[in-house]
């Protein structure tokens, strides 16, 4: 009789442990369900925003924005990239000024100048003519999406290949020989809400082969 009591309370014990086991998995499943879709969800639903509100953005946003960049993909792990981070207000006058398509950038609460570090490039980069543009545009999109997940705007305004635009930027935020820009992003706290663009188009895929 004990041990047929032994035996129910060893298997109660083990259909509580498997309920308990099926219940985390299925929490589990679902939050994994639920993460995908928030990604998915940001990466669908970025736009450009280009006019906002006179709104001041917490240095400790603007950190997880850099390090959502430093997050993206990077050649041979080199890394060849540099943020020039602008909150003054008379540099990005004098951006506005110089550059007629980014007049967004007067009123942006900060920018970020995606730059590639040519001492950061290994030889097969430097024969090819570097992959840092690669690593910068990665770095550019991660942060423009994670600026979008928490609840900034921000456009891309390009710079290089223009090497008249590169000087011109350079030598208003004195930047070294060695870093070459690629681009301005503009972020702030959107004015209003701005609908994606819907860019999915099956004709442009092929499998395989063309």
């Amino acid at each position: 009789m004990k041990n047929r009591w032994t035996l129910v309370l060893l298997c109660t014990a083990i259909v509580a442990v498997s309920v308990r086991f099926m219940i985390a998995s299925s929490h589990e499943s679902e939050t994994a369900e639920n993460t995908a879709e928030e990604v998915l969800e940001c990466i669908m639903t970025r736009a450009s925003v280009r006019k906002y509100r006179h709104e001041p953005v917490n240095d400790s946003i603007v950190t997880v924005v850099l390090k959502a960049g430093m997050a993206a993909p990077t050649a041979a792990n080199q890394q060849a990239w540099h943020f020039v981070v602008i909150t003054d207000q008379g540099i990005k006058d004098t951006i506005t000024d110089a550059f007629q398509w980014t007049k967004m950038v007067h009123d942006c609460a900060f920018a970020v100048v995606v730059c590639g570090d040519m001492t950061k490039l290994f030889d097969g980069d430097r024969e090819k003519g570097g992959f840092w543009t690669l690593d910068a545009s990665a770095a550019s999109e991660n942060m423009l999406l994670a600026a979008h997940a928490l609840g900034l705007g921000g456009v891309w305004c390009g710079i290089y290949p223009e090497e008249e635009r590169m000087e011109r930027l350079s030598a208003i935020l004195n930047l070294p020989s060695n870093l070459q820009p690629i681009n301005i992003l503009s972020f702030g706290y959107p004015e209003a809400e701005v609908a994606p663009k819907d860019k999915w188009d099956p004709a442009k895929v092929s499998y395989n082969r063309f």
